[in-house]
This record gives C-alpha cells, structure tokens and sequence, in this order.
C-alpha cells in the first residue's frame, strides 16, 4: 500500500514538474517575443534605424558563391508557399481521414488560415519595402514580416507541438524537436542571404509566429476543455476520441 503511494507521488510530481517546465517555456518564449516586436518596431519604423540590417548584408557578402547560393535556394523551398500549402493539406488529410483526430485537425485548420490571414494583414499594415538589391532576382511583395519566416515558424513549431506530446522516446523527441528548430532558423536565415529580406524582417516574422501559435493554441486549449465540460458525453469530442491529448 504505501508502495503503491509512493509511486503515486512520484508520478504527481514528475507530471507537475514536467507541466511547470512545459510552462515556463512557452511563457520565456511569449515575452521574448513580445519585447523583440515591440523593440523592432520602434527602431524601424519609429527611429527609421536600420543600421544592423545593413551590417548583416556586408557581413554575408564575402561569403556569397555559387555552392552556398545552391544550397541556401534548397532549404528557402521549404518556406515557400509551394511546400507549405501542400504539407498543411497532407497533415490536414492525415488527421481527418486516417487518425481521425478531430481536434488536431480543427488545430491545424484554425492555425494555418488564421496565420495566412495575419501574417498578410501585417504585411500591408507596415508596408515596407523588400531590399533593393536582392542577390538572384526581385521578389514580389512587401518585406515586413518576413512571410518565410512567419509561416515557417508556425508550420515547424506546429509540427514541435505534435512531437512534443506524442512521440514518447525522450532522446526522439527532443531530437525531432531540435531538428525543426533546426530547420526553421535555417529558412529565415536563407532569406537574409538572397538579400530578399532584412534580418528585422525575418527576426520579426519569428517573433509574430511565436505569439499567434502560442495564442492559438491557448485558445483552442480553452475551448477544448470548455467541450469537454459543457457537452454530454454522448457528443462530447474528448471523450470519444482516444488519441486526442490536451
């Protein structure tokens, strides 16, 4: 018997523990966020500073060549909206088809249109100009966010969300989440190096997909336990779904 509390106990604790963590993640990653728009923000388009933007572009130049223009244009693909479009459809697919998971796919719905429809509001709300000496070739659109970075983020950070609480090897999991980490920086990055966006466009790009997919998320955390309370459990979505998680 008190075996059987101890054990208890530490099952408590560990999942209190693993909670507080989970927690303190996503707030450090909420304010830095928050405090890196609002800095942004008041250099460029209040102080009219773009000094380290420019510093950036000369920083790079000597490491432009033919090898690292290919291999930056491989990963800036998996930004584009030519993969991104289609990986949302796939995943949308797979969780309304085959794992029937409904709340992730309502997830990932909500999150993928709502973002678009942000990131493209913000867009023509600041109005700023792309770079006027791209490396390869102009770019239609505006600068601000970076459209690469903002959607990336959320797409890839979506993805972390689902290892995160799904896959249960710990080495596996953190691995997964490195990777798209990983992977993300990466296409941010690729967009400085084409001189196609500014390092503010790209840092803020993150930072607007930090808040909108913590928000999000938040929200339809808050209304997926509401459904779980209100409705009888005859209707209700959480209960009959076995692979939902919360």
């Amino acid at each position: 018997m008190i075996k059987k509390i101890r054990y208890g106990v530490k099952k408590l604790s560990e999942a209190i523990a693993l909670v507080s963590l989970e927690l303190l993640i996503v707030f450090i990653a909420f304010s830095i966020a928050l405090s890196g728009i609002i800095l942004i923000i008041r250099e460029i388009f209040y102080r009219k500073e773009d000094k380290i933007d420019q510093m950036v572009f000369e920083f790079l130049r000597p490491y432009v060549s033919d090898m690292n223009t290919n291999i930056v244009q491989f990963f800036t693909f998996f930004g584009s909206q030519k993969f991104l479009v289609p990986a949302w459809l796939v995943f949308l697919i797979y969780y309304f088809f085959i794992r029937k998971n409904k709340w992730y796919f309502i997830k990932m719905l909500t999150i993928s249109i709502s973002t678009l429809l942000l990131m493209l509001g913000l867009k023509y709300f600041f109005n700023r100009p792309r770079p006027l000496i791209p490396l390869l070739k102009q770019v239609p659109g505006l600068s601000f966010p970076s459209g690469h970075a903002f959607m990336s983020f959320v797409f890839y950070g979506m993805l972390i969300y689902i290892v995160y609480h799904e896959v249960k090897n710990l080495w596996l999991k953190w691995a997964g989440i490195v990777l798209l980490l990983c992977m993300t920086f990466m296409i941010g990055f690729t967009r400085i190096y084409l001189r196609v966006h500014y390092t503010s466009d790209v840092v803020a790009g993150f930072c607007f997909g930090t808040l909108s997919l913590v928000i999000l998320l938040w929200m339809l955390h808050q209304i997926e336990k509401f459904n779980a309370k209100e409705l009888p459990p005859k209707l209700n979505v959480t209960k009959e779904d076995p692979e939902i998680k919360t």
